[in-house]
């Protein structure tokens, strides 16, 4: 029993969203450490479906805190129409969310910077939400961001924006930026949105450690996947964060020593949103018959995700650069109507995973067949009601990748789930 970690296992959009709300009743508080409101972590509470962007999804669960950490970018704008979507819910978010004070804030010139950026004739488009995430993050990097405590200081963060929308103006005037941008109005504006947050802003890294201490649990939730980790990932089409296991301590303010577990969430297959090398990418009739199955669209964005067959070596690099203790395996029940199923097992003439993008996209899968299981998993609770062949189809997963399978997700409620008895993630839950 101890504090885990959630994340994706491959890029992004794996259902990480359905288990951080499902294990987050095992305990008092659940953190969000990186990325912004590009992520969104679907939740379906009966009939009632969620789409969280930067409230972590134990929100939904009554008495659980919820934290968003110092590693996440915040726009004001959009958390508050997050928070007020959630209020009419009927979720008590304010009682219930604590801010990071060292949160970095995203402006709305940050979206127009990274329109210019996706759009310069010599840039290779990386496929962005276009939410400004990036570009709050360049800020942070080079030392010239403004952090949610800075808006509570009205003289020093005015001094620090009109530095900040200085750059921003030359920017727009040499790449010949024509959108109007009123300054002044979005300074007022901010300074507002600041005073409707405050109540919830504090030192979350103080309340975590505090909150460890006196003996409660906490579940460090990831945003997108360890594929798209900005420096473990297929760069440049990452993201501009590190969502990897150990983006959590820094993102969080948290020892590596109050660790103990880190779970990765993993599809039965593959999918990647936006561009970059694909491996085991299916452009034909099956990729489409797997994408109308699992019903492969943004939460966020809308926009179709591209599909594969499940990449082992993928699988066997993120299990290595993130420990992790455990696997869970969601949409099995997407691969029921499949009369063989297809899995990389190797990437021919390698066996690293490539550094650039390039060698990457060069590389020749190798697959092994698999016999379909052709019978409806969809819903079921129990690992012995699974059908044979879908049980060995997870054996040969977990045989290959050198992790166990702990729990696997046979539909998006919360029930719809199974959970392997005796298994590491059923010890550390």
């Amino acid at each position: 029993m101890g504090n885990i970690i959630v994340l994706g296992a491959q890029w992004g959009d794996e259902g990480k969203g359905k288990v951080v709300d499902l294990f987050s009743e095992k305990f008092s508080i659940v953190a969000r450490y990186q990325g912004g409101h590009n992520a969104g972590h679907t939740v379906f509470i009966g009939e009632k479906k969620f789409v969280l962007k930067l409230i972590p999804s134990g929100i939904l669960r009554p008495g659980i805190q919820a934290v968003i950490g110092n590693g996440v970018v915040v726009d004001p704008t959009a958390l508050l129409d997050e928070i007020e979507t959630l209020e009419r819910a009927g979720i008590d978010v304010r009682k219930q969310l604590a801010i990071s004070n060292r949160a970095h804030v995203i402006f709305p010139f940050h979206r127009i910077v990274e329109k210019m950026s996706e759009g310069r004739e010599d840039r290779v488009p990386i496929g962005t939400t276009s939410r400004g995430i990036g570009p709050c993050y360049e800020d942070k990097t080079g030392r010239r961001g403004i952090r949610i405590a800075d808006l509570y200081e009205p003289e020093a963060f005015c001094a620090l924006y009109s530095s900040l929308a200085e750059d921003k103006q030359l920017l727009a005037q040499t790449f010949d930026i024509q959108e109007t941008i009123d300054y002044e109005k979005i300074r007022d504006q901010y300074l507002k949105l600041a005073e409707r947050i405050r109540p919830m802003v504090c030192d979350t890294a103080q309340l975590l450690n505090d909150a460890m201490r006196a003996g409660k649990r906490v579940l460090f939730e990831g945003a997108q996947g360890s594929m798209l980790d900005v420096d473990h990932g297929t760069y440049p089409f990452v993201t501009s964060s590190s969502a990897t296991a150990g983006g959590a301590c820094t993102g969080a303010g948290v020892p590596p020593t109050a660790i103990h577990g880190v779970i990765g969430v993993s599809k039965a297959y593959t999918t990647r949103v936006g561009s970059g090398p694909f491996p085991t990418e299916l452009d034909d009739e099956t990729g489409e018959r797997i994408r109308k199955a699992g019903n492969e669209y943004g939460a966020v964005t809308g926009r179709p995700r591209r599909c594969g067959w499940f990449d082992v070596p993928l699988l066997r690099y993120t299990a290595m650069i993130n420990g992790f203790t455990s696997l869970v395996i969601t949409k099995l029940d997407v691969l029921d109507e499949f009369d063989e199923v297809r899995v990389c097992t190797e990437y021919r003439n390698t066996k690293t995973m490539p550094a650039t993008f390039r060698a990457l996209e060069a590389v020749e899968p190798v697959y092994e067949t698999l016999p379909g299981w052709k019978s409806e998993t969809r819903g079921l609770t129990r690992h012995q009601d699974l059908p044979q062949r879908a049980r060995d189809y997870l054996k040969f997963l977990s045989e290959r990748t050198g992790v166990e399978i702990g729990c696997i997700s046979t539909g998006p409620e919360r029930d719809e789930t199974i959970l392997i008895e005796g298994s590491r993630l059923a010890e550390v839950l």
